[in-house]
């Protein structure tokens, strides 16, 4: 079976039905199915969609972005992030960890320490999504080969 490209016009609401996040109109999400740029079970949901088709999917959080893991969670000395301007909770580091870069919250801070955690922001979250599918289309091979889609029609290039 060859790999698709779909493009989906997105509404993500907590459980609470608060808007967290949504594509912007006329600019719909592009993905490379398989290629692990959604969370797996909305793509799962999802994958069977025809265009103009529309869902809603609700993930428990075990199936979104997993439940907060405490050993994602460290406290820092705050004098060895003293070289760091505007420090505050709800900010964002990006640490350097030699073979890869980890982004990572702050949030808690007190005169001596602050807590940073590499839990994702959504973790512990139900999350609901409501979808339209906009295009379903074949995979170019430039785009297996690079892993990712590129556009609509495969034709915007990097």
């Amino acid at each position: 079976m060859k790999r698709r490209v779909f493009a989906i016009q997105y509404t993500l609401k907590s459980k609470d039905g608060e808007l967290i996040d949504s594509s912007e109109k006329d600019q719909p999400l592009t993905f490379l199915e398989g290629a692990g740029q959604i969370i797996p079970a909305l793509e799962d949901q999802i994958k069977d969609l025809l265009e103009g088709q529309k869902k809603n999917v609700k993930l428990a959080a075990e199936e979104a972005y997993g439940m907060p893991e405490e050993k994602m969670k460290m406290d820092v000395a705050k004098k060895e992030l003293a070289h760091i301007p505007d420090l505050k909770v709800g900010g964002y580091l990006r640490l350097d960890l030699g073979e890869q870069t980890k982004v990572v919250r702050i949030t808690q801070m007190n005169d001596e320490t602050v807590t940073l955690d590499g839990n994702h922001p959504l973790a512990g979250q139900a999350l609901e999504f409501d979808v339209e599918m906009v295009l379903v289309r074949e995979a170019t091979s430039e785009e297996l080969a690079h892993g990712h889609a590129h556009g609509l029609h495969g034709h915007s290039h990097h």
